[in-house]
């Protein structure tokens, strides 16, 4: 298989996405035909926090945990990325350092748009860097909703809310075609929720007790996608 071409199920993958879906033709075309398949053995890092950036990234096959390390050496993620997801877009509007860490959660394959010809091609294209805002700008809002979601909602709702979120692909407004089972270990959802393992457990059983989801090995299966939207909005203006 070429690193460089996107075999038809690929493909599909990105065509499903929201914002590839918004996208202009032509940087739809540029996105499918100027990036290169990257394979990462498990724990393998895609790229540091400090690193120069390589370009923007969309999760094929496997999860990437993103986050960084305290001085402790402990674990700090930010998000847990599945196949769907674009990821990266930050350093590509700023030409910045990366902002945290990205290691393979297992083996995986990232499509990997290069840095510097995607921003050469989007400069001869201006009105298509608007499109990439647009990306940048969704995961700031959702990065809005977390920090109040901290503040005034319990732990069960906050729950609902990320496992509804992830099954959208991290966009609130894809209705369509959201994921039934999750592959996120509680480990990384405890930490990504700010609580301990034991915690989540028992918030993900009080879940599944309502009829939610289901609970299997290394899984999490969402039963009732309507219901996590109605007990994550409980209270909320």
């Amino acid at each position: 298989m070429s690193a460089f071409r996107l075999n038809p199920s690929e493909l599909a993958l990105l065509q499903a996405n929201p914002w590839f879906r918004a996208c202009t033709a032509a940087l739809q075309q540029q996105l499918c035909e100027a990036g290169r398949r990257v394979h990462l053995a498990a724990g393998q890092t895609l790229f540091a926090r400090g690193a120069q950036p390589e370009g923007l990234c969309f999760v094929l096959a496997g999860a990437l945990r993103v986050g960084s390390l305290g001085r402790d050496g402990s674990e700090r993620p930010l998000t847990y990325l599945e196949p769907g997801q674009w990821f990266g877009e930050i350093s590509l509007l700023d030409d910045l350092p990366r902002t945290h860490d990205a290691v393979a959660d297992g083996p995986a394959s990232v499509w990997l748009l290069p840095q510097r010809e995607l921003q050469d091609w989007l400069n001869t294209h201006p009105a298509c860097w608007r499109d990439l805002a647009r990306l940048a700008c969704a995961k700031l809002r959702a990065s809005f909703e977390v920090l109040e979601d901290i503040a005034h909602l319990p732990l069960e709702q906050r729950l609902a809310k990320r496992l509804a979120l992830v099954a959208r692909g991290f966009d609130s407004a894809a209705m369509q075609l959201p994921k039934s089972r999750l592959r996120l270990p509680q480990e990384q959802l405890a930490l990504m929720l700010g609580v301990s393992r034991q915690t989540v457990n028992k918030a993900l059983k009080s879940l599944a007790e309502r009829g939610l989801l289901a609970l299997h090995y290394a899984e999490i299966e969402l039963l009732d996608l309507a219901g996590l939207d109605a007990l994550a909005a409980e209270g909320r203006p």
